[in-house]
This record gives C-alpha cells, structure tokens and sequence, in this order.
C-alpha cells in the first residue's frame, strides 16, 4: 500500500510526514524541484499485540504502508497536465493524502496570499482532472487511428472508445473519474493509465494548535475529510513512546496521528487485515475487501494460492473468547472454508496446500 502526501507548497505535507513516520525531514523547504521522501511503516494494530501475549512468537511482524512526501504540485500544471518525473511517481500511488493548510502564519506566507482551504482543495482537484483529462483526449486520438487502420478487434476498440469518451465527457464537467460508476472490468481497464482523479483521496486539514476545525463542502465518493495539529502531532512523534504519552494525556489526544490516519487510510483503500499465528511469527497481513480465501493465500506466498485446499479459519474475537487454537478446534469454532470463502477484518487464517 503506497499512499502518496500531495498539497501546496507550504501546507504542512512534510510535517505531516514527519508525525506519520516519526521522520526528521526538514520543513519549510521550497527547492523547486521535484522531491519524493519516503518511509515504510508498521500500521499499529492491537490485535496484534494480543495474539503475541497469547503465542509469545519468536517474531511479531505487523502489516507495513508506504508514504511518499511528493514535492513539485503548485497548482501551474495548466493546459498541459502533469507531467514527466511528477507524474510518474503520482501514478505509482494507490491513494494520496492531501494536505490542505488552515494554520496561520505570517512567517511562511501562503502563495496565493490567503489561507482559503476550499480553494485550495478545488486547485489540488483541478489539477488532477486536467491531467486526466489531456490523457484522455490522447487516448480517443489514439483510439480513432486504430479503428481507421484495423488490426484490432473491432468491439474491442469500439468498447475503449465508448469507455473514454465517458470519462471525457465527466472530466469535461470537472468531476473526478473517483466520482464515476465504473465496472470492475473498466477499473482493470484503466489502471495501466495512471488517471490521478480516480484514485481515493485522503483530505488533511492542517490546524496550529488549538485551532477550530474550518467548515468544508466536500463530499465525494472514495473521499474522506479530517483535521489534525499537525506541528503538535510531529513534536509528539519524535519523542520517547513514554514521554508521547504524557503529552497525549495532556492535550487531550486520544490516540496519535499514525494511528488514526493508518485506519482511515485502510478504509479509504478498501483494505483489510487477517492474522498467521504459531510459535514462530505472529503476522499481520493486508488484503482487499471483498476476496477470497485462494487471494489471501497469494498474499502469504503464491505457492498457497496456486496449490490452495482449503483455510482453517477463526475470528480474533472467538480466538481471544476461548483462549487458544486448540480450545476453538475443540469447540467446533475453527471452520474449514473453501475457495469461495470471503475473508473477514480479523480473521485467523492457516491455509492447508499441496503442490
């Protein structure tokens, strides 16, 4: 799961950076160019803690998300879109984090001279859909060539063109593609092209501290909206994990920002964590909503999910319920699932296998 920090310049996207990762990435910083700093990070989870305490495992391995602090959008893409280096490590994320700045702060001055956070979110969006937009349009004039000349399937080239002009007529009204109803097939479709405005996004309101939350119209699919301190939350992130919680306690923040953004960015993502427990590791382990138990062995190793049979399967709740692995097997409660079995947030899951 990679989920790139996108924003204006100036709108605290390293800082946040900074608090997601615990990082000591210089602030305040504009080159110009087109930096990318990135940290991999274990996505809290005390689910896991627990299942430890129960198997006590030589290693506790929990699920990891990628943040890249993208530098280099300023809201001048114009006509043209976005393009080169930028855009090819915008395309490489599964979702972003946009930073938009509510904080005031005479020494870093705003480059559109205001703060305006409705504003600002409508450049960011804009930017996206002119990017996707010119794509588009190449690719209809890509498309039109073909059905002149031939040498491709005919339906198949009618069906791409219908599918594009679809998309260009939604960008034409400046609604992201996120917006779209899209077809599974077409999402498969598209996602060799890069189109930064179906992606999920991530709106972070960054606030100086103590300040109230700005009301924002933004209501979009595959979009949420939060507000955090961002200076408060870094300053907390680089301390010692006791001297954290002292501060937390103090300023009334229930939990630090890593966490919170890592559960919003798993819902934001469609994502879910299953559990491998025995002797040896206790293991975390991300999957989509919604697949099967054959998709989750894949995820292990492909070895189990091409010689899958079946997943011995339990919740973490009944897991926890009953006491161990042995008591669940001796109560009935460890199902065995097939291939059509749907996998669940918290599922405890062996996976017999033969090769």
């Amino acid at each position: 799961m990679r989920l790139g920090i996108i924003g204006l310049p100036q709108s605290g996207k390293t800082t946040l950076f900074n608090a997601l990762t615990g990082g000591d990435v210089p602030t305040g910083m504009i080159t110009g160019k087109i930096e990318v700093h990135t940290a991999v990070v274990d996505v809290p989870d005390p689910r896991v803690d627990r299942l430890s305490e129960m198997f006590n495992p030589k290693k506790t391995i929990y699920a990891k998300v990628t943040y890249a602090d993208i530098a280099g959008l300023d809201g001048s893409a114009g006509k043209t879109g976005i393009t080169g280096n930028l855009l090819n490590q915008l395309s490489q994320m599964d979702g972003f984090i946009h930073v938009v700045r509510c904080f005031e702060d005479e020494n870093v001055p705003h480059q559109a001279g205001s703060i305006d956070p409705q504003r600002d979110i409508a450049t960011m969006e804009g930017e996206f859909i002119i990017n996707d937009l010119v794509a588009t349009e190449r690719k209809l004039e890509r498309l039109n060539e073909e059905g002149r000349k031939g040498g491709r399937d005919k339906a198949a080239v009618a069906r791409e063109q219908a599918l594009f002009e679809r998309l260009h007529s939604a960008l034409s009204e400046e609604k992201p593609l996120r917006e779209m109803d899209l077809s599974a097939e077409e999402i498969k479709t598209l996602s060799g092209f890069g189109m930064l405005s179906l992606k999920p996004m991530l709106v972070v309101l960054t606030l100086s501290e103590g300040q109230a939350a700005p009301k924002i119209d933004f209501d979009q699919e595959n979009c949420q909206i939060v507000d955090l301190q961002g200076r408060l939350e870094m300053d907390i992130a680089q301390l010692p994990p006791e001297d954290a919680a002292v501060f937390l306690e103090e300023y009334g923040i229930t939990e630090p920002s890593l966490n919170r953004m890592i559960r919003l960015s798993y819902d934001l993502l469609g994502l879910l964590s299953f559990f491998t427990v025995g002797p040896d590791e206790v293991r975390a382990w991300t999957v989509r909503r919604g697949a099967m138990a054959p998709e989750a062995a894949g995820v292990i190793h492909s070895d189990l999910e091409k010689g899958f049979i079946r997943a011995e399967v339990v919740s973490y709740d009944e897991l926890l319920e009953l006491g161990g692995l042995n008591e669940a097997k001796g109560k009935g409660r460890l199902r065995l699932e097939g291939k059509q079995y749907v996998v669940q947030d918290g599922d405890v899951i062996n996976i017999r296998f033969n090769l």
